[in-house]
């Protein structure tokens, strides 16, 4: 049975405190305010795997009134979820996770940031499947929705 689950967390920007992104420091005068580490895009990736598993959200799991999670890095936290789930017999087969961030832009952080998430995950950064993946040839999706309107 394949199983898939939805994460969304949101933090405010807090002066002071670190930007953390999928567990890498991003250098910015404002970070985000939350009683752990406040790394949104990880804590979106717990609150997916869980729902996924039925496992409840990181909340449950990881409640803000418990000061053993005060300024937790949230990556140790991923690496607990998966336990967890490897331990009720899941396995991970992808994870697809998207950041809205106005500034700074992350795409030099990228690699960075998927690169710890994999490693969290226990999954390989990338997959070298394939034709693609065997470096011989290229790949292209396409989505599109229209609607017509009369007149």
């Amino acid at each position: 049975m394949v199983r898939t689950g939805l994460g969304i967390d949101t933090h405010a920007f807090a002066p002071g405190r670190p930007r953390i992104l999928g567990g890498v420091d991003i250098p910015h005068e404002e970070g985000l305010a939350g009683h752990s580490d406040a790394d949104v895009l990880t804590h979106a990736v717990i609150d997916a795997l869980l729902g996924a598993a039925a496992l409840g959200d990181i909340g449950q799991h990881f409640p803000d009134t418990d000061p053993r999670f005060e300024d937790a890095d949230s990556i140790e936290l991923l690496r607990t979820v998966v336990i967890h789930l490897r331990e009720r017999g899941f396995a991970i087969g992808n994870v697809d996770a998207t950041v809205v961030l106005e500034r700074p832009r992350l795409a030099p952080y990228r690699d960075a940031i998927r690169d710890t998430l994999a490693a969290a995950l226990g999954l390989p950064a990338g997959e070298r499947m394939g034709f693609v993946g065997r470096g011989e040839g290229a790949a292209a999706m396409a989505v599109a929705t229209l609607e017509q309107r009369s007149g």
